[in-house]
């Protein structure tokens, strides 16, 4: 059988709609990554890498990114980490736009590639707030800064957990996955907390614990902290990640309890 195409590979793995996925498909994927995945999902085809193969890469690559933050801060070296950081946090991005663009080429879509994938996800923003904590302590060792970091993985697991529990939740109950009402289920009954979560949302602060942006305001830290030659701008960082990601927690509990998700 001959190998396809870039253009074959490309309308297998992407369908029309993909790009306009509601709180499936990442802003950086409609931007750039989506248009630059066929070519490396072309490849992977050809050279022969399973969907599951491609998400274990993914998530060795979010882990990795974290890790790679947290070994050194300030300074040069800490810039270098930090860079090294958010290109690895790409590769992973990239990966999580191959691993089902190879898939659905291949008609190889999996309850485990599913599972997979969420995993990757709790494992790689984890890890990189983690990291952003001991990277914000400056050493590997306990302080009010790696708890912090902690406390921001604890709570970015756990808005993930809320979401995912919508679903376990559903089964558990013999309904679908997803309600009848589509879209207009997220929205809470009462007027007053609808209003208040379009407003929370409009902020877009929930976006600094995601992986792709955190590792970009990580980026930008380390700057700041190679001119002023302190470690501010990433402690200011931590501390501003550890707030949203505790009071996201409360919020989206609420908001999912208060929805018509759960019915």
């Amino acid at each position: 059988m001959s190998a396809p195409s870039l253009a074959e590979v490309k309308a297998g793995g992407q369908p029309p709609g993909l790009k306009n996925r509601r709180n499936e498909e990442h802003w950086a994927g409609r931007l750039y990554m989506r248009d630059i995945s066929p070519l490396f999902t072309w490849l992977f085809v050809r050279i022969g890498f399973s969907p599951n193969q491609l998400t274990y890469m993914m998530i060795a690559c979010g882990i990795l990114g974290g890790a790679a933050v947290a070994v050194s801060a300030g300074g040069t070296t800490g810039l270098v980490w930090a860079i090294v950081g958010a290109v690895l946090i790409q590769a992973y991005l990239l990966l999580d736009c191959s691993d089902g663009e190879v898939a659905r080429f291949r008609k190889r879509t999996s309850v485990t590639g599913v599972y997979l994938d969420r995993i990757g996800h709790y494992m790689s923003e984890v890890a990189l707030l983690a990291g952003l904590g001991v990277r914000a302590q400056g050493a590997w060792e306990n302080g009010g800064y790696v708890e912090l970091g902690l406390l921001a993985a604890l709570g970015a697991a756990l808005i993930k957990a809320e979401t995912d529990n919508v679903v376990v939740a559903r089964a558990k109950s013999g309904l679908s996955a997803d309600p009848a009402t589509g879209d207009r289920a997220l929205r809470p009954e009462s007027t007053g907390l609808a209003l208040a979560r379009e407003a929370v949302s409009l902020l877009k602060l929930h976006r600094i614990i995601g992986a792709v942006e955190l590792s970009l305001l990580i980026l930008a830290a380390a700057v700041v902290d190679k001119v002023t030659d302190t470690l501010t701008a990433t402690r200011v960082l931590a501390v501003a990640v550890a707030i949203v990601a505790v009071v996201q927690t409360g919020l989206h509990f609420v908001s999912v309890v208060a929805s018509r998700r759960l019915k």
